[in-house]
C-alpha cells in the first residue's frame, strides 16, 4: 500500500477450505495467500489458535454468505415485493378478490409508497411531536428516523422529509465504491427549518437485510494504519470513499461520486451560504460505521471549520471501526470541537459486537460512551455493551430467553405501551428467528426507534474540574 506502512488485508474469495485447515493447525500467516500485510506486521501481531480461529470464522461466513448471494437477493425482493403487493391491492382478501377479476395492482418499486424490507418490518415514519426539539432526546430520535428511512428509494424519502416531516430535501446520493468498482453506499441529506439554529441531516444507509456484499463489509477484519490516527477498518474507508492512493484531501472524480468528498462539498456549499447552520451525522448498522468515520476524515484534512459546525453523530447497532488508538484521535476530535457523539445498541444486537476485539492482531474497539438499552427499552449509559464480543456460552441461555419474551413482548406491547409500538406479522415472524439465532432481530430498527421514543437515559452529571477551568484559561 503507498499510503500506509501498515496493513491487514484479508481477501476471503483466494481462500479454500484446505487454506482454512491449514490456517487452525498452523500460525505461519505470511504463506497464506489470502492474507495481504507486511512482514513486520504479521510478526507483530500474535498468532494464537483463538486469533487464527477468528480469521478462519470470518473467511468461512463471508464465503458462505458470497455463495449465497443469489439466493439472498432472490429471497429478499420476494419478501419485499409480497407485503407491498398486500398493500397496493388492501390486504390479502381483497388481493384474491382482484386476481380473480383482473383487477390486481402491481406495486411500482420506484414510487413513494413502495416501501424496502427493513420499512416493511416497521411502517412508522413520523417524528415524536411529544420530544422537543434542540435536545439531545429529539436529534437521537430524529436521527433514527433518518436512519430507517435511509433504506428507501428517493421518492419515498422525498414523500417523508416533505410532506410528514415538512422539512427541506436537499439530495440523494448512490456512491460509488473504489475497490468493489461500484455504486454500493447510499445516502440522503435534509434540512430542518423548525429546529434552532437551523439543522442539516445527513445518513448513510445501513446494512441491506438481504445484501451479502454489506454483511461482507460488516464482518471484514482488514484494517489499514494511518500515521497518527490508528488502525481503520478497511471496508468502512472504502464504502466512506478511500482511493487507491489513501484519502488525498482533494480528488477530480469524473463521472463518480464518493461519500465522503460529495458530502463534504455539499456541506461546504450550504454553510457557505447560512453561516448559522449546524449539522448532524446518524446512520444504522453500516451506516452508522460511515457516519461514526466521516469525522475522522475531516480532522486528518484539518476541515475544522466544517467540525465545529458539526453538532453531533447518533450511530444505531454501530459495529466497531477502529482500534484503541484511533479512538483516542476520535475522542480529542471530538472534545476538541464540542461534538456530540450517541452510540445507540439495543439488547444483544451481534453487529456492534463486530469486528472482534481480540486485543492484539484485530484490536477493534468502539469509543466513547454506550448508549445501552434492554429488552425492556430501559437505557443506561456505559462504557461498552454487556457480552462484548457476542460468542460466549455464558450468555447463550439469557440470549434464548430473551429472545422467547421478545416473542412474546410482541403480541402485549401496544397494550402496555400504546397502538403506535404495535408490531406487524412480518416483525412478530422475524421474532420467531430471533430466538434461534438470538440478537439478530434486535439488529432491526424497529427496536431502535423504540429506544429512542420509549428509553430513558441515566446520564452522568458533568462536573467541571480545577484542571478544566485552568485549561479553559490557558
Amino acid at each position: 500500500m503507498k499510503f500506509c506502512n501498515s496493513y491487514f488485508l484479508v481477501d476471503p474469495t483466494k481462500a479454500n477450505v484446505l487454506d482454512l485447515l491449514l490456517l487452525l493447525f498452523s500460525p505461519n500467516l505470511t504463506s497464506t495467500r489470502f492474507i495481504d500485510s507486511p512482514p513486520d506486521t504479521l510478526k507483530s501481531v500474535r498468532r494464537s489458535f483463538a486469533s487464527r480461529w477468528i480469521i478462519v470464522l470470518a473467511i468461512l461466513v463471508q464465503k458462505i454468505l458470497m455463495f449465497l448471494r443469489k439466493p439472498f437477493a432472490f429471497l429478499g425482493r420476494f419478501l419485499t415485493y409480497f407485503p407491498n403487493l398486500l398493500t397496493a391491492n388492501g390486504g390479502f382478501f381483497k388481493l384474491i378478490l382482484h386476481l380473480l377479476t383482473g383487477n390486481m395492482v402491481k406495486p411500482e418499486e420506484s414510487s413513494a409508497t413502495y416501501t424496502s424490507f427493513v420499512g416493511c418490518t416497521d411502517r412508522r415514519v413520523e417524528l415524536d411531536e411529544k420530544i422537543n426539539a434542540g435536545t439531545i432526546e429529539y436529534n437521537s430520535m430524529l436521527s433514527i428516523m433518518a436512519s430507517k428511512v435511509s433504506y428507501e428509494n428517493k421518492s419515498f424519502i422525498t414523500s417523508v422529509v416533505k410532506n410528514t416531516w415538512k422539512m427541506d430535501f436537499v439530495a440523494y446520493y448512490d456512491f460509488y465504491n473504489a475497490f468493489q468498482e461500484r455504486n454500493i453506499t447510499q445516502a440522503f441529506v435534509c434540512k430542518a427549518s423548525s429546529t434552532n439554529p437551523n439543522l442539516i441531516v445527513v445518513s448513510f444507509r445501513g446494512t441491506e437485510p438481504f445484501d451479502t456484499d454489506d454483511w461482507c463489509t460488516d464482518l471484514d477484519i482488514s484494517w489499514y494504519e494511518f500515521k497518527n490516527v490508528g488502525k481503520v477498518h478497511a471496508g468502512f474507508s472504502r464504502a466512506l470513499g478511500l482511493q487507491k492512493n489513501g484519502w488525498p484531501k482533494e480528488i477530480i472524480a469524473i463521472g463518480r461520486q464518493y461519500a465522503y468528498y460529495t458530502i463534504r462539498q455539499k456541506l461546504r456549499d450550504m454553510l457557505a451560504k447560512d453561516k448559522n447552520l449546524k449539522f448532524i451525522l446518524t446512520g444504522h448498522s453500516l451506516g452508522g460505521a460511515i457516519a461514526a468515520l466521516f469525522p475522522a476524515i475531516l480532522a486528518v484534512h484539518g476541515e475544522n471549520e466544517l467540525l465545529d459546525k458539526l453538532q453531533g453523530v447518533y450511530t444505531f447497532g454501530q459495529p466497531r471501526i477502529g482500534d484503541e488508538e484511533f479512538g483516542e484521535f476520535m475522542k480529542d476530535v471530538i472534545r476538541k470541537h464540542g461534538i456530540e457523539y450517541e452510540r445507540f445498541v439495543y439488547n444483544n444486537d451481534i453487529v456492534p459486537r463486530i469486528p472482534f476485539d481480540d486485543k492484539v492482531l484485530f484490536s477493534f474497539k468502539h469509543y466513547g460512551s454506550c448508549n445501552y438499552f434492554n429488552s425492556l427499552y430501559k437505557g443506561k449509559v456505559s462504557e461498552d455493551a454487556p457480552n462484548a464480543n457476542y460468542f460466549s456460552l455464558l450468555w447463550l441461555i439469557p440470549k434464548l430467553l430473551i429472545g422467547a419474551w421478545e416473542f412474546l413482548r410482541s403480541f402485549i406491547i401496544q397494550f402496555w405501551k400504546g397502538k403506535e409500538y404495535k408490531e406487524n406479522w412480518i416483525m412478530r415472524f422475524l421474532r420467531v428467528v430471533g430466538i434461534i439465532f438470538p440478537g439478530v432481530t434486535n439488529h432491526l430498527p424497529f427496536d431502535y426507534v423504540n429506544t429512542t421514543r420509549l428509553g430513558g437515559l441515566a446520564r452522568p452529571v458533568a462536573t467541571t474540574t480545577v484542571e478544566d477551568k485552568l485549561a479553559l484559561i490557558a
